[in-house]
């Protein structure tokens, strides 16, 4: 299933747009205000004793900016960063590499580190507190413990899943900071200046009407941004106004709430429930869809906003949606 609002899946080409995108600097990156707030005080402090800054965890929902701050850090700490993720570290072996490779003070970025599996979480304990590796090689009575000492350097850790991080892992973050989604005057100005590097110019209606679809992440706004700069170069206009963004948009099947279309027949399907809950299995069935794909790809923005509720006899609408459904039911949602 192919959806332009889905979060988890990003292509290849949405992850080189965010690079060419990506900010390098606190005061370019719009948004979590707490976060570079405290991060600063680390950095600078870190800087003054010269010491390496306290590992770090981000963990929210996908597509929050959690890599971008990875970086900016290790640029903060004037320090190169090596970047992998949990799913491509399969052995002991694969781990020693990165971290005898890392030079003193440098930022190992780990993403999905929730999918670490235990045997290498363990070789990642000793690293974190005391900066040495203990590698066993051989087995039996033969067996030998090496110790392998390597550079002061910071972990920077990213999930969307912080609960499946063990609690010896978690416990030995300095700093643990949770992403919050975007309002949409903070997504217009990303969409406004990455529009810009995009060279296209895009008004400020219609950098907010994208932004108000954009289910409050950065990383489906530019995804949007990008669609809707299509129409305006086929178009031959060379400043994105609010006409063709919400034509544009309306296009992709993206409404002004940023339902899709397979948002909208979840929740109608409920709608027509008769105020019965209805069960994960019934709803993949209707949506003719398999019951991960439901839970992980169309369930978690329509919770996470109040939209649908989880109850223990199935999943229901909240008053929320009930409002929204009623106040179109004689038009369309789109």
């Amino acid at each position: 299933m192919d959806r332009i609002v889905e979060i988890e899946k990003i292509s290849l080409e949405d992850e080189k747009t965010e690079i060419s995108l990506r900010p390098s600097d606190f005061k370019d990156y719009v948004g979590q205000e707490k976060i570079k707030s405290n991060l600063s005080v680390a950095i600078e402090a870190a800087k003054k004793r010269k010491d390496s800054l306290d590992h770090t965890l981000f963990y929210g929902a996908p597509g929050l900016g959690k890599t971008t701050l990875a970086h900016i850090i290790a640029n903060k700490m004037n320090a190169n960063i090596k970047v992998t993720s949990a799913p491509m570290i399969e052995k002991a072996g694969d781990l020693a590499a990165i971290l005898t490779n890392l030079e003193n003070g440098d930022a190992l970025f780990i993403d999905e580190i929730h999918r670490l599996s235990p045997a290498i979480e363990e070789i990642l304990y000793s690293a974190m507190e005391d900066f040495r590796l203990d590698i066993i090689i051989g087995s039996g009575p033969a067996a030998q413990t090496i110790k392998i000492d390597i550079p002061p350097f910071t972990l920077i850790g990213a999930t969307t899943r912080a609960g499946m991080i063990s609690a010896p892992l978690r416990d030995r973050f300095g700093m643990q900071f949770r992403l919050q989604f975007y309002t949409p005057d903070e997504l217009a100005i990303i969409i406004k200046s990455a529009a810009i590097k995009l060279n296209k110019i895009c008004q400020d209606k219609a950098a907010f009407e994208i932004a108000k679809r954009s289910r409050g992440t950065p990383r489906i706004a530019l995804r949007l941004l990008k669609r809707v700069r299509d129409f305006a170069d086929v178009s031959g206009e060379d400043e994105i106004n609010e006409q063709r963004a919400i034509f544009a948009l309306k296009n992709l099947g993206v409404n002004d709430l940023g339902f899709d279309e397979m948002d909208i027949r979840y929740l109608e399907i409920l709608a027509n429930s008769g105020n019965r809950a209805l069960g994960l299995s019934t709803i993949a069935a209707a949506l003719s869809e398999d019951e991960h794909t439901i839970e992980d790809v169309v369930e978690p923005y329509l919770l996470a906003n109040g939209y649908i509720e989880r109850t223990a006899k199935g999943r229901i609408l909240s008053f929320k949606s009930q409002e929204i459904l009623g106040i179109n039911k004689e038009k369309t949602l789109f």
